[in-house]
């Protein structure tokens, strides 16, 4: 069945777009999502091309091109699957243009589902368990966790007080370099590396190397290259903030 109303199917494509890659989807994912979703509404020479800083989309070869900007990238793997649940009732038939344009705006205004206390938690937990997965001691779990937690609660706050993600993390590696050695000084950890390295594994951008590798694997070149510096920029300030700590000691 084709639609009329090419003007819905473009704001359905555009807006799951958006969400897809503001959550920290594959740049291929979101192309194949929006051409899908278009196809099968009626427009079967769709044409999207998404970077990871914008989405263009047509509903033809000939016809109005559609651009939005993204800026901020952050990772919610939740509406990325909220999107494709979506996209696949749209496939089988289920939602017309305005229903999936309904539901993914609500989709879009939804909050993150785990709050930044609730990551703050988390990434105290994790930085504990890598210190354990790194061979250490079960001395240094609790400092691995206080030092993790400080310093993901910094880079969560100098992020939305900067809004530089870069400058974020580099500060936040600061505090896990500044409070992991005082944790040692003090006797309350053993293996300075080990805590370190523990602790900031939860800012490592994994998520970006492996979307920058599926790009680049799926011919998306730009992309591909864009997410690997991005991902080099974050570790090469994770590593300048841990390192300042030992210009000073």
């Amino acid at each position: 069945m084709v639609w009329v109303d090419r003007d819905s199917i473009v704001k359905v494509c555009m807006i799951a777009g958006k969400i897809m890659l503001m959550s920290g989807a594959e740049t291929h994912r979101v192309e194949d999502t929006m051409n899908r979703m278009a196809h099968a509404f009626g427009v079967e020479s769709a044409q999207s091309h998404a970077t990871p800083t914008g989405i263009n989309f047509s509903a033809g070869m000939t016809e109005v091109n559609n651009f939005v900007r993204i800026l901020k990238r952050p990772t919610d793997l939740h509406k990325i699957a909220e999107v494709n649940s979506i996209s696949r009732k749209i496939i089988a038939g289920e939602l017309s243009p305005e229903k999936a344009y309904r539901k993914l705006l609500k989709i879009e205004a939804a909050p993150p589902v785990y709050t930044v206390w609730l990551q703050i938690i988390i990434a105290a937990l994790v930085s504990g368990c890598f210190v354990i997965m790194f061979q250490g001691t079960w001395t240094d779990f609790l400092p691995a966790c206080i030092a993790g937690g400080l310093g993901f609660a910094v880079m969560a706050g100098m992020d939305r007080l900067l809004e530089i993600r870069y400058l974020a993390e580099f500060f936040g590696a600061f505090v896990i370099g500044i409070s992991s050695y005082l944790l040692i000084h003090y006797g309350f950890a053993l293996e300075l590396d080990k805590v370190i390295i523990g602790a900031v594994m939860p800012l490592v951008p994994g998520l970006h190397i492996t979307n920058a590798i599926r790009d680049m694997v799926a011919g998306h070149l730009l992309s591909g290259i864009s997410k690997g510096v991005e991902a080099t920029l974050t570790a090469f300030s994770i590593g300048a903030g841990v390192s300042l700590l030992f210009a000073f000691v």
